[in-house]
């Protein structure tokens, strides 16, 4: 008897506390990525960094950041009080779904491609540094978007509304659509664009080593106008230092978003997995519920990988951004 009320004390506690996160942690959550994604929106959005096709492509990447945020964590702050109706309207339901999957699919792979254009940009051959242009950058987010709403289309008929026995409401009807849309999260969503980021990262500091090997100083004697014949030095370098400094904290921005995509994703494409493989397995309500839980705090913590890109240019982007966020409030 007395398990039976612990175990009935531990599923409301349970409850309450997710009530409770999905109210206050998850607004705390979508203020900090829609203030931090509108503030770098409009820093990026500045002509001395919205030239540059990295800070270009992170610019596009921060406004589906903010299209993601709000498609995810209002219904979740609404549904504390019974007035999320994409839990109960079919439409709302899967349209929900797909805009918010398709713009954080197309956010992350915005990031790799990033990643690539450092990489083409750091590049010791010449042929690969003139690819990394404005044009291609925007060719590169076209072809992301097309691509990536193709693919999240599948989002609208494998989701339903009113659902029960489900982590959430609004949740894939069969145990076929959970797994395709699983694997579309894990494969499309962070497996792929966080493997490319990697790899194309790994070739960044190779290619920074190379251009530091081949950077050597180069003596040009210069008439000195304080005496007759004397010669002064000069050290002439392959390329500015202003844009060695740029493409350094570029690179530094690239690298953490990549961590705290990989640390806020994982968990989540774990748990989404454990719970669609497990769907029709008899489970007891305690089990049920703290599964539950665990599937929607890791779904909050999802969205921080959205809300975090101002807060990691800002600590990790070097005077560069931070000057143009002061000049931003300095107008």
């Amino acid at each position: 008897m007395s398990t039976s009320t612990s175990n009935v004390n531990l599923i409301d506690f349970l409850n309450q506390i997710s009530i409770q996160l999905n109210r206050y942690l998850a607004m705390g959550i979508f203020l900090f990525g829609i203030i931090g994604n509108i503030l770098n929106t409009l820093v990026l959005s500045q002509r001395q960094l919205r030239s540059n096709p990295c800070s270009w492509l992170f610019l596009v990447s921060s406004i589906f950041c903010l299209i993601s945020l709000c498609s995810s964590l209002i219904p979740r702050f609404l549904s504390t009080w019974n007035t999320d109706i994409t839990n109960t309207n079919e439409i709302l339901c899967k349209l929900r779904v797909f805009i918010y999957y398709n713009s954080m699919t197309i956010a992350f792979w915005l990031i790799a491609l990033a990643t690539i254009d450092r990489w083409l940009s750091s590049s010791t051959t010449v042929n690969y540094r003139h690819k990394s242009t404005l044009k291609n950058a925007k060719r590169g987010m076209l072809a992301i978007i097309i691509i990536s709403t193709m693919i999240e289309t599948q989002q609208i008929f494998c989701y339903k509304a009113n659902l029960i026995h489900t982590p959430l409401k609004c949740y894939t009807k069969t145990v076929t659509c959970g797994i395709l849309s699983d694997l579309t999260f894990a494969l499309i969503t962070v497996f792929v664009p966080l493997t490319l980021m990697f790899i194309f990262g790994l070739k960044i500091i190779s290619n920074v080593r190379q251009t530091q090997a081949r950077l050597r100083p180069i003596a040009a004697p210069i008439a000195d106008k304080n005496a007759n014949r004397n010669l002064a030095l000069i050290t002439v370098v392959e390329r500015p230092n202003q844009q060695r400094k740029t493409d350094r904290h570029l690179l530094i921005m690239l690298f953490v978003q990549v961590l705290v995509i990989l640390v806020c994703t994982v968990p989540f494409a774990l748990s989404k997995f454990y719970s669609t493989f497990t769907r029709d397995t008899p489970k007891s309500v305690l089990q049920k519920t703290i599964e539950d839980f665990i599937f929607n705090l890791f779904l909050l913590f999802l969205n921080v990988a959205c809300g975090m890109p101002f807060y990691i240019y800002t600590l990790t982007g070097g005077t560069l951004f931070r000057k143009a966020l002061f000049k931003l409030f300095h107008r």
